[in-house]
C-alpha cells in the first residue's frame, strides 16, 4: 500500500560546507563592524534616540543573552559623542530659606573651578577679616567710639553732680546704687544732724534731692540708649571694615564669572552674609579650634559648593547604565550626619542619582531590576512626567521618619531613557500600566535569528572571529566555523535560520577554546566544537539518563515493537534550565457508548493545561464533524498519558491522541515501533510543533538502547521538515535504513503508517467511506453507538443500518 515515505538522509540535516568559506582560519577575517540581523531594532533605536518629543523613550525587547545591552550601549555612545556636553550642576546654600538649597547650572568644568574658588575664598576670609579688625585703623575707630560713649556718660553724671553741689547736696555711689545726701561745711549730714535742721530747711533739701533724683534717673535711662548707639556705631565700623576686607576678595572672584549672573548673585549673597555675621569672624584661633563644630564652622560651610554632577571630563552627552535602580540611586538622596544623638544635614550632603548623571544624555535600565525595587518605577515615571528631578527621600514622602531634611531646588530633566527587558514584561506593562505607553512610545524589537545563506554564513564567520578576538580565544579553522554555524541553526530549531543569541555563541566559543587548548592545538577545529557541545549535554543530562534507564528497565513502560489497539507512543520535550531533551510517553484511549463526551483524564485530574485541553476538544469536534455529521455522536471516550505525574501542556500530542482513539473505534492495532508528534486541527490537517529534533532523538535513544530493527521511526508534521538538524547518530541510522523519519500533512497519513491499512476517503456520490478502510470502520462503530443510543431513548423506532458488514 503506498503511503508516506521516509525522508532521505539529506533532509535530516543541512550541512555547512567548509569549502564554501573563503578563509583558512578566523584570524584572516576582519572584525565585524556592523550589527547583523537587527535592522528593525537599529532603525527603532535611530528613531527613538533622535526624536526629542516627550514620551518617545525606548523599550528594547528581546530575551536575555541577545546582547541587547552591548548593542544599545555602543549605539548610544557613538551617537552621544556627537552631542553637546551637558552643564555642571551644583547646589549652594539658600541664605533666605536654608532648607531649600539653590541649584546652579554651570558650563562643563566650571563647577569644580567654582568649588575650589569658594574654598580658597573661605580660607582667605579666615585670615583677612581678623587681620582687618586687628589693624590700627580699626582699633583706633573702635576706641574713639568707646571713648565717646564714656565721655558722654561721664559728662552727664558730672552735670548732675555739679547741680547737686550748687544746691548743697552731694552724689554718693554705694553698693546699692547712687544716692544723694546734704552737705554742710564739706561734711555729709547724718540723719541726726539732718533732723536738727529747721523744718523749712529740711523741706527744701528734700525737694532738691527729689529733683536731683529725677535728673539722675533720666541719665541712667539714657545710658543704655547711648551704649546701644555706641555699639551700632562700632558695628557699622565693623561692617565697613568687613565690606572693605571681603569686597575686594569677592570682586576678584566675580570677574571670573562675568557671564554667569547666577554665580555673581550668589557671590553677592555670600558677601552680604559675611558682613551680617562679621562678629563671628572676630574670634581668635583658640576659639575657632574649640568651637570647630559650632557656629563658626557652620557659618563657613554655608559658603562652600556641592558639585552634584561634574561634566568637565565628559566627551559628548553622557550614556549611563544603572545596575541597581533603587529609588535613591535614580533620583538621588539627602544624607544626614549624627551629632550628639541627633541627625543633621545641609546642602553639602545632597547626593546625585542616575538621572542626574545621565541628564542631557541617555540612561539605560534593566526593566526587571527596576520593577524589583520598591517605588523605583513610580519615581522614574514621576520624573519623566514632570521633566525634573526632585530629590525626596522615601521617609519624607511617606512620613516614615520625622527628622530635619532639605527640599533642594528641582533639577530640569532632559533625558532619553532606554529600558531593556523581555517581551513578556513589555506587553504586560502595555496592558496594565497606562503610563507606560505614554512614556515609552518606541519599541526596538531584537530578532532572535536571521536567514541562513551563503552571504550570511560569511557574516556569521566574521561575528565568530570578532567574538573570539574580543575574548582572547584561539582562532577557529573553517571546519570549526562550519560546525558552529550548524549548531546555531539547531539552536533556533530551523535549518534555514541562524541564532543571534550572542551569549550562547560566546559560551560555545569559550568552551571550544578550552578543549582545543587541552589538546595542545593552535586553532579550534570542528572536533573541538563538537566536544564542547557533547560536554555541555553530558553535564546537563543526568535526568535524561535516569529516564532512559527507567524505560530500559520497564519502570516507565514504552513499547518499541509489536502492535496494540488504543496505545501509541507520543513525544514530549522536557526543559530543565538551558537543557531540553525529548522523551516518549505512552498514550492510551478507550471508547464506549455514551453521550458524545471525550474525557481528558489529565484535565480532570488537574494535571492538564489549557492548551492541551483545547487539543482534546478539537479531537471531539473532528470526530463529530467527520463521522457523525447527521446524527448524535453517541460516544464516551477517555484519553490519558500513562505514568505521567506532572503537568501536561501543549497540543503536540493531539495527532497521537486522535490515532489512539481511532484505533479503539476501528479495533485496529497501532505499530509500537513508531512514535508521533504533531497537532491536528478540526479538518484533520497536521500542524507544526516545537522541539522536533529533541523529540526524534528522545525516541531514537530508547530504540537504540533496545536495538534498532529497521521498523522504528518517528512521524512528524511535514511543515517541520525544514526544522530538522538531527544528531549524527540519528542521521547514520537513517542512512543505514534502521531508523526512519516520516513526514505527514494529514492525520489520515499517520493512520495508514500506524495501522498498515488504508485510511479511506469519503465517496462524493454516496457520501460513505470505502469498505475495509479505517475511516469506514470508525464510521460503522459510531453509527452502531448512535443506533443503540436511539433505541435506548426511543422505543419502537426502526433504526437499523444498511445491513452490510465490513471485511
Amino acid at each position: 500500500m503506498p503511503g508516506p515515505q521516509p525522508l532521505p538522509p539529506a533532509s535530516l540535516y543541512q550541512r555547512c560546507d567548509p569549502q564554501e568559506l573563503s578563509f583558512q582560519t578566523t584570524a584572516e577575517l576582519e572584525d565585524l563592524e556592523r550589527i547583523i540581523g537587527q535592522d528593525r531594532a537599529l532603525d527603532a533605536l535611530h528613531f527613538g534616540a533622535g526624536i526629542r518629543s516627550e514620551g518617545f523613550n525606548l523599550f528594547v525587547l528581546g530575551p536575555n543573552g541577545m546582547g541587547k545591552h552591548t548593542v544599545v550601549q555602543h549605539f548610544l555612545e557613538d551617537r552621544a559623542a556627537r552631542e553637546p556636553v551637558p552643564p555642571d550642576r551644583c547646589y549652594v546654600h539658600n541664605f533666605e530659606q536654608s532648607n531649600r538649597p539653590l541649584l546652579l547650572e554651570l558650563p562643563p568644568g566650571k563647577g569644580v573651578q567654582l568649588r575650589d574658588d569658594l574654598d580658597q575664598l573661605i580660607e582667605e576670609l579666615r585670615t583677612a577679616i581678623p587681620a582687618t579688625f586687628e589693624s590700627e585703623e580699626n582699633q583706633s575707630r573702635i576706641h574713639e567710639i568707646q571713648q565717646e560713649f564714656n565721655q558722654r556718660q561721664e559728662e552727664a553724671f558730672q552735670e548732675v553732680q555739679q547741680e547737686a553741689e550748687e544746691r548743697g547736696i552731694t552724689l554718693l555711689q554705694t553698693p546699692a546704687g547712687f544716692t544723694f545726701a546734704p552737705v554742710r561745711d564739706g561734711e555729709v549730714l547724718g540723719p541726726e544732724e539732718f533732723q536738727k535742721l529747721d523744718e523749712e530747711e529740711r523741706h527744701r533739701i528734700e525737694a532738691d534731692i527729689a529733683h536731683l533724683q529725677e535728673r539722675l534717673q533720666w541719665v541712667l535711662r539714657q545710658v543704655p540708649k547711648w551704649r546701644k548707639e555706641s555699639q551700632e556705631k562700632a558695628q557699622e565700623v565693623n561692617r565697613q571694615m568687613a565690606d572693605f576686607a571681603v569686597g575686594h576678595l569677592i570682586e576678584g572672584f566675580k570677574s571670573e564669572y562675568a557671564d554667569l549672573p547666577d554665580v555673581r548673585a550668589h557671590l553677592d549673597a555670600i558677601k552680604q552674609d559675611v558682613i551680617d555675621h562679621v562678629n563671628t569672624f572676630r574670634r581668635d584661633s583658640a576659639q575657632e579650634e574649640s568651637e570647630e563644630d559650632g557656629g563658626y564652622e557652620a557659618l563657613l560651610r554655608r559658603y562652600r559648593l556641592n558639585v552634584l554632577v561634574d561634566n568637565g571630563g565628559q566627551q559628548g552627552a553622557p550614556v549611563h547604565y544603572e545596575d541597581l535602580p533603587t529609588h535613591h540611586h535614580l533620583v538621588g538622596r539627602v544624607e544626614h550626619r549624627a551629632e550628639q544623638g541627633a541627625l543633621f544635614t545641609d546642602f553639602r550632603l545632597i547626593r546625585e542619582g542616575a538621572l542626574h548623571r545621565a541628564n542631557g544624555g541617555y540612561l539605560i535600565l534593566d526593566m526587571r531590576k527596576l520593577l524589583m525595587q520598591p517605588f523605583a518605577w513610580e519615581s522614574l515615571k514621576r520624573a519623566l512626567y514632570a521633566n525634573e528631578i526632585r530629590i525626596e527621600s522615601l521617609e519624607q514622602l511617606y512620613s516614615f521618619l520625622a527628622t530635619v531634611t532639605l527640599e533642594p531646588e528641582p533639577v530640569p530633566l532632559n533625558i532619553k531613557v532606554v529600558l531593556l527587558g523581555d517581551r513578556f514584561l513589555y506587553y504586560l506593562l502595555s496592558e496594565y500600566d497606562p503610563d507606560f505607553r505614554e512614556l515609552f512610545k518606541v519599541q526596538a524589537d531584537f530578532e532572535e535569528d536571521f536567514e541562513r545563506s551563503t552571504e550570511n554564513n560569511a557574516l556569521y564567520a566574521q561575528l565568530i572571529a570578532t567574538l573570539a578576538r574580543r575574548e582572547g580565544l584561539l582562532p577557529l579553522d573553517r571546519t570549526g566555523v562550519a560546525r558552529v554555524i550548524e549548531h546555531a541553526a539547531r539552536l533556533v530549531e530551523d535549518a534555514e535560520r541562524l541564532s543571534l543569541h550572542s551569549g550562547n555563541l560566546a559560551d560555545l566559543l569559550r568552551e571550544s577554546n578550552f578543549w582545543a587548548r587541552e589538546a595542545g592545538q593552535e586553532v579550534v577545529r570542528a572536533e573541538d566544537v563538537q566536544t564542547a557541545i557533547d560536554k555541555q549535554t553530558y553535564r546537563s543530562a543526568r535526568i535524561r539518563e535516569r529516564l532512559q534507564r527507567a524505560i530500559r528497565n520497564d519502570v516507565l513502560m514504552i513499547d518499541t515493537a509489536g502492535s496494540k489497539v488504543g496505545q501509541i507512543n507520543g513525544l514530549a520535550v522536557l526543559q530543565l534550565g538551558d537543557f531540553a531533551f525529548g522523551r516518549p510517553n505512552r498514550i492510551t484511549a478507550t471508547a464506549r457508548l455514551g453521550d458524545g463526551q471525550v474525557v481528558d483524564i489529565e484535565r480532570e485530574a488537574e494535571l492538564g493545561g489549557s492548551i492541551h485541553s483545547k487539543g482534546v476538544m478539537i479531537l471531539s469536534n473532528f470526530l463529530a464533524a467527520r463521522y457523525s455529521p447527521e446524527h448524535r455522536l453517541s460516544l464516551s471516550a477517555s484519553l490519558t498519558f500513562e505514568q505521567s505525574y506532572g503537568m501536561v501542556e501543549g497540543d503536540s500530542a493531539s495527532v497521537a491522541e486522535l490515532c489512539a482513539l481511532l484505533s479503539v473505534l476501528a479495533d485496529a492495532p497501532l505499530r509500537q515501533s513508531l512514535a508521533v508528534t504533531g497537532s491536528v486541527n478540526q479538518h484533520g490537517e497536521v500542524q507544526p510543533i516545537g522541539g522536533v529534533n529533541e523529540k526524534i532523538e528522545g525516541f531514537f535513544d530508547v530504540c537504540s538502547q533496545r536495538g534498532l530493527t529497521g521498523e522504528q521511526g518517528v512521524v512528524i508534521p511535514r511543515t517541520n521538515v525544514d526544522h530538522l538538524m538531527l544528531r549524527a547518530d540519528v542521521r547514520q541510522a537513517a542512512e543505514a535504513g534502521t531508523f526512519a523519519i516520516y513526514p505527514v500533512s494529514r492525520v489520515d497519513e499517520a493512520v495508514e503508517l500506524f495501522m498498515d491499512r488504508e485510511a479511506g476517503a469519503r465517496d462524493p456520490e454516496t457520501g460513505r467511506f470505502p469498505y475495509g478502510t479505517v475511516n469506514r470502520l470508525v464510521e460503522r462503530r459510531l453509527e452502531h453507538y448512535a443506533q443503540v443510543y436511539r433505541q435506548e431513548h426511543a422505543d419502537g423506532d426502526d433504526l437499523s443500518g444498511d445491513g452490510q458488514e465490513d471485511g
